[in-house]
């Protein structure tokens, strides 16, 4: 764009940006042509862990936080975070477990797995018994009329 001739101000509105960002580039692309536009890659530190911790800890996980101390198998940001901590010695934040996490393709919200004490035939004995109790009834079989003159609200 600039070597087309466009001004920096045009630069920023045709690719969203701030137009300090487009003088900057174009600063840099005056100084040192086109190679100054280069992608530098990605902003920010790399994984703090080596392949090898990375294998350690997925196993970690796949033993579940009940073998880690933990009373149930839930795996929290906060759980993974002290688990890097004391088994690998590094230090992660929660919102940094969560990336990781998530770039291993694992979730720490959901349980990957049952409950250890679940019990199949009692859950399905509450849902055959309790359940339709509780829940809530249908629409009436009747039309409606939100008018409080209506023949329908008698």
């Amino acid at each position: 764009m600039f070597s087309g001739g466009i001004k920096p101000p045009r630069v920023a509105r045709l690719l969203g940006v701030t137009r300090k960002s487009a003088c900057e580039w174009h600063r840099a692309w005056l100084k040192n042509g086109k190679a100054a536009l280069v992608s530098k890659g990605a902003a920010g530190t790399g994984c703090k862990l080596t392949d090898e911790q990375l294998t350690r800890l997925e196993a970690y996980l796949d033993e579940g936080a009940l073998a880690h101390g933990w009373n149930d198998q839930r795996w929290t940001a906060a759980r993974v975070t002290v688990l890097i901590a004391e088994r690998l010695h590094v230090s992660y934040t929660e919102r940094g477990v969560a990336y990781l996490l998530k770039r291993l393709g694992r979730s720490f919200q959901v349980p990957a797995h049952r409950a250890v004490r679940r019990d199949d035939e009692q859950v399905a004995d509450w849902e055959r018994r309790v359940w339709p109790a509780l829940k809530a009834p249908g629409r009436p079989g009747t039309p409606g009329s939100s008018s409080p003159t209506s023949p329908a609200r008698a």
